[in-house]
């Protein structure tokens, strides 16, 4: 197809390539905010439910916790599930990043959208 024209031939199908991957990370990023994960603390007292993008949607508390003597503890365990919830989204996120990426050659650790 692109004989004559030397190493442009590679070039045009790096920039299709470059296309498909740029299609799969815009699908991905509206995938992101649809799938959901669940951080928790104090033995599942404390829930949150947050998108792989890291919007919390919704903090499930036992209501066993509530009292006046544990307000710290609560607030306490909140913030732990909410920063488990925040991780796990983090940890998807790249666990799909890595997915639509495997076998472009991409160096260990690229981060990507650039």
């Amino acid at each position: 197809m692109l004989k004559g024209l030397g190493g442009l031939g590679d070039m045009a199908k790096m920039m299709k390539t470059a296309q498909e991957l740029q299609g799969k990370v815009a699908q991905m990023q509206e995938d992101l905010a649809t799938m959901l994960v669940t951080g928790e603390s104090g033995g599942g007292l404390v829930k949150a439910t947050a998108t792989a993008k890291g919007e919390l949607k919704a903090l499930d508390i036992d209501p066993s916790i509530f009292s006046a003597d544990d307000k710290e503890v609560v607030e306490d365990l909140i913030l732990a599930a909410i920063k488990d919830a925040q991780t796990k989204a983090g940890e998807r996120a790249q666990s799909e990043m890595a997915r639509i990426t495997e076998g472009l050659g991409l160096p260990p650790g690229m981060k990507l959208p650039f």
